[in-house]
């Protein structure tokens, strides 16, 4: 009997195959779920499960008037465009920044460098909501006037985001091979030179991953969008969230503006999984 091969040669795995495939459907689940409900009515959501619809559609009372009302009722248009506003700078700032601070953490010498590092670390598991008060101090009309703009929620999400990617980015530039930085010194490099032509290209499945995780974290954020930015500047999640009422109302609305919300983040998802894996090629040190 002829066994199954993968391309590099070794036996195909199909207990392993199988429970990925399980775990995968298992994590699919409550899109399923969602998506289903959101072609239904809400007098038939509220009758039965979204299972039921599912295994007996016939049965069930479809609408497509879910997504019209999200878009209308939500006022979705210019909440995307805010939300991009928000959602790049606050991906791209604290990538920046924590890029060129994990650089330094790894390949240069400065006093203190591990109290600072261990100083960051410990900054990661400060929650977040604790900070809120302070910053709305800091940020509001006694502090530097800036809250209710899209500085403010910049600001916040680069402090926010940077302790993590410095760590995440420090642990992967310690992985680099360091003679190919100790010959860029020998050749006359600067710093500046020896980041954005070596360490930056190499580095770049690690900062596609971490952008694609901040991004989604500044898509999807609530809290400091709701208390930071003002109402015509408020993202596409705020605006998700006021679809339902006080009594309920509006419930049959949120899982299609769930779903249309999901769209931006996939692409860029997609998108950023090209780009790492083109990253781990064109970043491979060749002898």
């Amino acid at each position: 009997m002829t066994r199954s091969l993968m391309r590099d040669g070794r036996p195909r795995s199909y207990v392993a195959i199988t429970v990925m495939f399980l775990l995968a459907l298992l994590w699919c689940i409550p899109t399923i779920g969602v998506l289903v409900t959101s072609f239904r009515t809400r007098d038939d959501a509220l009758q039965s499960g979204w299972w039921t619809a599912l295994f007996n559609p016939a049965g069930a009372d479809w609408t497509t008037s879910n997504y019209g009302g999200a878009w209308t009722g939500a006022d979705m248009g210019p909440a995307f465009l805010n939300t991009i506003v928000v959602a790049v700078p606050g991906t791209v700032i604290p990538i920046m920044f924590a890029a060129f601070a994990a650089y330094a953490f790894t390949f240069m010498k400065f006093p203190f460098k591990e109290f600072f590092f261990l100083l960051i670390i410990a900054v990661m598991v400060v929650p977040i909501q604790v900070g809120f008060q302070p910053m709305l101090n800091l940020l509001g009309p006694n502090g530097l006037g800036v809250s209710g703009q899209y500085i403010a929620v910049w600001l916040l999400h680069t402090g926010f985001g940077m302790p993590l990617c410095i760590y995440t980015l420090r642990n992967y530039m310690s992985t680099l091979p360091t003679s190919v930085v100790e010959s860029a010194k020998v050749d006359g490099c600067s710093h500046y030179q020896t980041f954005w032509r070596l360490v930056a290209p190499m580095s770049a499945p690690a900062i596609a991953a971490f952008a694609t995780l901040q991004f989604l974290w500044v898509w999807n954020d609530l809290l400091i969008a709701k208390l930071f930015l003002k109402q015509e500047n408020t993202t596409v999640i705020v605006k998700l969230q006021q679809l339902l009422g006080t009594q309920g109302q509006g419930q049959e609305l949120l899982t299609a503006g769930a779903l249309i919300t999901m769209i931006v983040p996939l692409i860029v998802f997609v998108s950023l999984q090209q780009f790492m894996v083109r990253g781990m090629t064109s970043g491979a040190v060749k002898g």
